[in-house]
């Protein structure tokens, strides 16, 4: 139980008393700047990773902290990660996915917020995936027709 507290918190940080989400966040998209030169095979196969591995982790510590509770980070590092798939190296392009990609976590529109209502870890992570395919989505559009 220890290990899938220490995954959902993403180490800690969803202990933190507010912010948390974002800081964990935060936390992937300062290892993407850090390595960008990250091969693809590798950004997909890790992204799938963290999503298996958080839906179970989100699903054991249910069972001690109730659903969705805000200690489960690992959901923002997955929507984080997915946001920012396939993304050219820009920093410009980093701050727009994280934005972007909290916006839509935060205010959950276009159906986001119905996949809360998934059970167990499902539920805590689809939210997450949608909000970052919706951030990937926006942030590929603004680059496809050269908003920045």
């Amino acid at each position: 139980m220890i290990l899938n507290k220490a995954i959902a918190t993403v180490c800690g940080i969803g202990f933190l008393p507010k912010g948390g989400g974002s800081v964990a966040a935060a936390v992937y998209c300062i290892i993407w700047f850090l390595w960008p030169t990250m091969p693809l095979v590798v950004e997909i196969f890790s992204t799938l990773i963290v999503v298996v591995i958080g839906i179970y982790c989100a699903d054991k510590v249910e069972i001690l902290w109730g659903k969705d509770s805000s200690k489960v980070v690992i959901d923002e590092v997955a929507g984080m990660m997915i946001a920012l798939l396939f993304v050219p190296f820009k920093w410009q392009y980093l701050v727009f996915a994280f934005v972007a990609f909290r916006f839509f976590d935060i205010v959950k529109p276009l159906g986001i917020r119905n996949l809360e209502k998934l059970p167990g870890g499902w539920g805590v992570m689809a939210d997450d995936v949608l909000s970052g395919i919706y951030a990937w989505i926006l942030l590929m559009g603004c680059i496809w027709f050269k908003i920045f």
